[in-house]
């Protein structure tokens, strides 16, 4: 049996005599190409197993109503599923319902914007200096464990009007989550990396934008979507309490009127709502971080 020789770098002499230096590439792991033959595969079975989950729970709804479950919880008066979707089809076409669908996606956009910006920032900010998280942090870790919906007769004294009341309770709401999961990030980045760039050289500004910021990027993300979450939960309290108009107030206000099936489909409108919200996060996530979706795909 012959052994291959190993293959020899080319000595300075044969490079001398004019011998032709050939580079040969490593051939691409055939691994890299599974993720893309996987997504179309990963996509459809996403979505089966939405629609069996989504499928299996209007069951158990409709099962529950029509033989009338008694066993501790009552769905006597629970609406069916089609009775929701008979009311759904005359609201959707109603402005007045349309108005407060708006209304509620006005003010969460508004008041998620304005904790994105300053929670991230400031998140930025105290994960890196330990100064400022030493001077900040303990004033925020007082105000984070009171509850949205116990602000709302103080931010009723402290702003002009309801509509500026509301999107400060939902700014709360997404801020303490944003702000938490963006300083964890920054604290979490390999301090390894750090001192690599460190022994570079690098200036701050290029160890801020090429280390510490795509190193707490996932953290960033994961706190936007925790944050709209607690976002639509505060939003809702806040227009059930002080709200005229609002998704939120809507639903309040079929309960006030003994209007079932209208609670709900109000019910049914804010979890679309925030799951949808939740989704473009995730969206703008995988676009700003695609390594994370292919690291996703690598490991399925």
């Amino acid at each position: 049996m012959r052994i291959a020789e190993p293959v020899m770098a080319p000595s300075a002499k044969s490079l001398a005599a004019g011998a032709p230096l050939v580079v040969v590439a490593p051939a691409t792991a055939p691994a890299s190409a599974k993720p893309a033959r996987r997504l179309p595969w990963r996509a459809l079975r996403t979505a089966l197993s939405a629609a069996l989950s989504l499928g299996a729970l209007l069951l158990a709804w409709h099962l529950a109503v029509k033989y009338r479950l008694d066993f501790y919880i009552r769905f006597n008066n629970i609406p069916a599923p089609a009775a929701v979707w008979e009311d759904a089809q005359t609201l959707f076409a109603n402005a007045r319902f349309q108005k407060h669908i708006y209304l509620s996606l006005q003010r969460i956009f508004l008041g998620f914007a304005i904790a994105s910006v300053i929670g991230v920032g400031l998140g930025l900010l105290l994960g890196r200096f330990r100064t400022a998280r030493e001077l900040v942090f303990p004033a925020l870790e007082v105000l984070r464990p009171i509850p949205a919906i116990a602000w709302v007769p103080m931010s009723i004294m402290l702003w002009p009007s309801n509509e500026v009341s509301i999107v400060f309770i939902t700014f709360l709401g997404a801020f303490f989550p944003i702000l938490l999961n963006t300083m964890q990030g920054v604290q979490a980045v390999d301090k390894v990396l750090v001192r690599a760039a460190q022994s570079l050289g690098v200036t701050q500004r290029a160890m801020f934008f090429e280390v510490i910021l795509p190193g707490a990027l996932p953290h960033v993300f994961t706190g936007l979507a925790l944050g709209m979450g607690v976002a639509w939960v505060s939003l809702i309290a806040a227009e059930m309490i002080s709200g005229q108009f609002g998704i939120g107030y809507f639903t309040w206000e079929a309960y006030s009127l003994v209007r079932y099936s209208e609670i709900a489909l109000g019910m049914i409108v804010i979890g679309v709502l925030g799951l949808l919200c939740s989704g473009l996060i995730r969206l703008v996530g995988r676009s700003v971080m695609p390594w994370m979706a292919y690291d996703a795909a690598n490991h399925d």
